[in-house]
């Protein structure tokens, strides 16, 4: 007889926007798919909230994401070669909050979507003698080979990913392979693909001409790196388009780019922080950004094709996502900012070139990945409580 009232419990942290974006979708999915009486789910930030010291260093990366894009290789390296999550003076930072939440609430199952925190909770399961009893599942954020060594952790009863590749990073960093599946990744089914209508009525609910070819300018969840330099290319092009501008939780970059705004050549629409970037994604033709993971995949499931900042070398666990939009024709890289116009220009003006590029969206998302996810993590639930 299945379990009356599962708990899961999923653990994150806000490095960038796409853990926080991966939980959120996670918890919105098992409300939509759970066929039970009643499921409940609790998010909580394991890294950042557990103490001051792992607080600053999740400020620390990023205020490097936000304003030294450049230095992310170094940190990289730095955090792969020392391995900071399995380290006594992480983890005794951490422990203390995230086993008083554990045990506060005493969930049937442990999600983790960042590679810093099943390191933790793996600890916690284990002092408690509960490893046998309660499935500590990872679900694997960046898409693509050569991402952060943090995501392997052998007391991980189950990994869920995107892709091969994805799993063949995680068996080359020793991980056994009867413990993944594939899944894709998890987006909120809220982004998805929308008609010609629909984006019409989006781009009107915006403020904006509903026909013209509309460019969405996304600085992530921080705000920052090269998004703006990029940003003041574009408003000086003689271009018949219109843009909306996301500068993330960054007010001063928001600020800036409303005063950069008001000497663009066409409409532009500045906005700070939101919680539905699916509309903002549905009312846009072309999306400008960085390659985080998670933003990657929300917009090929709206089939919104990508030009991608690569005038800095992408982060090493984006650099696959890069050759995978080159490759399959999905998006454009963008190598200098100043290339920022003519691109758009080729794109609002080709027709096939444009048709093309968006086709080749639909071929890179797994069809109901988070349904699938869902359905592979209570899959795990105990049968009843006494087996809890």
């Amino acid at each position: 007889m299945p379990i009356k009232n599962p708990k899961i419990l999923i653990i994150s942290s806000d490095t960038g926007g796409g853990h926080r974006s991966a939980a959120q979708a996670l918890s919105e999915g098992v409300q939509r798919f759970w066929n039970g009486e009643s499921i409940a789910v609790r998010i909580i930030k394991a890294v950042e909230d557990s103490h001051h010291i792992t607080r600053r260093m999740v400020n620390v990366y990023n205020w490097i994401l936000t304003h030294r894009q450049h230095w992310m290789k170094y940190l990289y390296w730095v955090i792969n070669r020392i391995q900071p999550e399995t380290r006594p003076f992480f983890l005794n930072k951490s422990i203390g909050f995230c086993k008083e939440q554990f045990e506060k609430w005493f969930p049937h199952i442990v999600v983790s979507v960042h590679p810093l925190t099943q390191h933790i909770f793996a600890r916690i399961l284990r002092e408690l003698n509960l490893a046998e009893k309660i499935p500590l599942v990872t679900v694997v954020t960046d898409p693509c080979y050569g991402f952060w060594r943090g995501w392997a952790c052998d007391e991980v009863s189950l990994y869920l990913v995107a892709n091969e590749e994805a799993k063949q990073q995680l068996v080359d960093y020793g991980i056994n392979p009867e413990k993944i599946r594939i899944s894709g990744m998890p987006v909120n089914p809220k982004f998805s693909p929308v008609d010609e209508n629909d984006a019409k009525s989006a781009r009107k609910a915006f403020g904006l001409d509903e026909e013209k070819f509309t460019v969405f300018v996304n600085a992530g969840y921080v705000g920052g790196g090269n998004i703006p330099k990029i940003f003041r290319e574009l408003v000086q092009g003689e271009l018949d388009v219109q843009a909306i501008f996301l500068a993330g939780k960054n007010e001063e970059l928001r600020l800036e780019a409303e005063k950069i705004a008001e000497t663009a050549k066409f409409p532009v629409r500045v906005i700070g922080y939101s919680d539905e970037v699916e509309k903002i994604m549905q009312s846009a033709n072309v999306m400008v950004s960085k390659l985080g993971g998670l933003t990657t995949f929300e917009a090929l499931s709206c089939h919104l094709p990508i030009i991608a900042d690569v005038t800095t070398p992408p982060m090493p666990q984006e650099r696959g996502t890069a050759n995978l939009l080159f490759k399959r024709n999905a998006g454009i890289l963008l190598d200098r900012a100043s290339d920022i116009v003519p691109t758009i220009k080729a794109l609002a003006t080709d027709n096939k070139k444009y048709s093309d590029l968006k086709e080749a969206t639909r071929h890179l998302v797994v069809p109901n990945s988070t349904k699938n996810i869902i359905d592979e993590i209570t899959a795990l639930l105990p049968a009843s409580e006494h087996a809890a």
